[in-house]
């Protein structure tokens, strides 16, 4: 009923920039939040970034000053601008969506695909 479309991710050398995009599309009814997680190999997944539908924004401490999250509530879809890329920020970046579909009674947690950042040093 809902899905989340990711592009964006690709190979970069350290210092570079890329500009990941998600959009939700489906049966929507609203949407509360909207944010990446990373997953690197062998560590566990953690929050990049986040961006609730009032505009409010959470960062890692590791991506602040260097990422930026942005929103387009028309389009139900989120941006995440990252400069000044490290080695260290490679990985899986999962686009997450916090959405009440139409017939549910309460939002629930949605996943994208993944799409891979590779940066070389």
């Amino acid at each position: 009923q809902v899905q989340l479309v990711e592009s964006g991710g690709g190979l970069v050398q350290a210092g570079g920039s890329l500009r990941l995009s998600c959009a939700a599309s489906g049966s929507i009814f609203s949407i509360n939040a909207m944010g990446w997680y990373r997953q690197a190999p062998g560590k566990q997944r953690e929050l990049v970034a986040r961006i609730t539908s009032g505009g409010s924004t959470y960062y890692a401490d590791s991506v602040k000053v260097r990422f930026t999250i942005s929103g387009d509530n028309a389009k139900n879809t989120v941006y995440l601008q990252m400069n000044s890329l490290k080695p260290e920020d490679t990985a899986v970046y999962y686009c997450y969506a916090l959405i009440r579909a139409v017939l549910d009674s309460y939002g629930n947690d949605y996943w994208g695909q993944g799409t891979q950042v590779t940066v070389s040093s």
